[in-house]
């Protein structure tokens, strides 16, 4: 067993709230850049051009990528054989991101209670997804979210009959609904399968993924291909000014479901696609 102190725990949250809102990843930056090479439309080649410029800034002066520096979303891997020393591991994670977002003066937009709406003055509670996995390590992922673009989410259950093709309508559909809202150009996370919760987490996760990767079950790869033209196709455009640049990227994840179900949804995110990880 390996004993891991509190203080470690919320001294590396806050330094991944601030380094993922003022630091895009260097996935995103390449995608911009090569959407800005063959974008046809020369608004949408402005607007690349200014999203590229923008995150230089950021990530030079240390200031924010956007203004809506989101909803702290945390990822943990906790290894099987780590002890938590001196606290309580959830609030650790809050503490940090009370550090993080006071120390990056970054914006706190997290209200207590979704009725009463009163902000809570310091972006926490986050929300955590905790995964036990092998190993005496923590792995801790910040993926800020803002809500431009988590407004534009959906969730469907499919039925089995529906099949791939009722899958493809319903993420092309939300796209296309969600238009000029979120941002583009965006990323769009998709989970399919397990239960109405697990496939919203999977959604969530697969905007983790770096762009460019290679999904490692072909036919995934094939049905990301095919959505990204198509949804490259309906003509949103950077900004939702128009052109051929509406997502830089479509990630899939699929989990084992019920024999009577077909859970599919659609996480989109902003082309400030913010996440960092580090390793205690």
């Amino acid at each position: 067993m390996r004993e891991i102190a509190v203080e470690q725990i919320s001294s590396l949250v806050a330094e991944l709230c601030q380094t993922a809102n003022t630091d895009l990843g260097d996935d995103v930056m390449k995608a911009l850049t090569n959407a800005l090479a063959v974008e046809e439309s020369s608004v949408g080649r402005a607007c690349l051009q200014r999203l590229i410029e923008n995150a230089g800034i950021a990530v030079t002066e240390s200031l924010p990528i956007c203004q809506d520096t989101g909803m702290a979303v945390i990822f943990v891997d906790y290894g099987q054989e780590v002890v938590i020393k001196d606290g309580d591991f959830a609030q650790a994670i809050h503490e940090g991101v009370r550090r993080g977002y006071k120390a990056g003066y970054l914006r706190k937009s997290v209200v207590g209670d979704p009725l009463e709406r009163l902000n809570t003055g310091d972006n926490t509670p986050a929300v955590i997804h905790t995964r036990i996995v092998p190993g005496d390590q923590l792995k801790i992922t910040v993926a800020p979210k803002g809500f431009g673009s988590e407004n534009m989410s959906r969730l469907a259950m499919l039925t089995p009959a529906q099949g791939v093709e009722g899958v493809k309508k319903f993420i092309i559909d939300t796209v296309s609904a969600a238009g000029a809202n979120p941002c583009p150009p965006i990323v769009v996370g998709v989970g399919i399968g397990g239960t109405m919760e697990m496939a919203a987490i999977l959604a969530k996760e697969a905007l983790l993924r770096e762009i460019g990767s290679v999904n490692n079950k072909p036919y995934l790869a094939d049905l990301e291909k095919e959505l990204l033209q198509a949804i490259n196709d309906l003509g949103i455009g950077p900004q939702g000014l128009g052109g051929l640049s509406t997502a830089l990227a479509v990630h899939l994840n699929t989990y084992p479901t019920h024999i009577a179900g077909l859970p599919v949804a659609v996480n989109i995110s902003c082309h400030v696609t913010r996440h960092k990880s580090g390793k205690i």
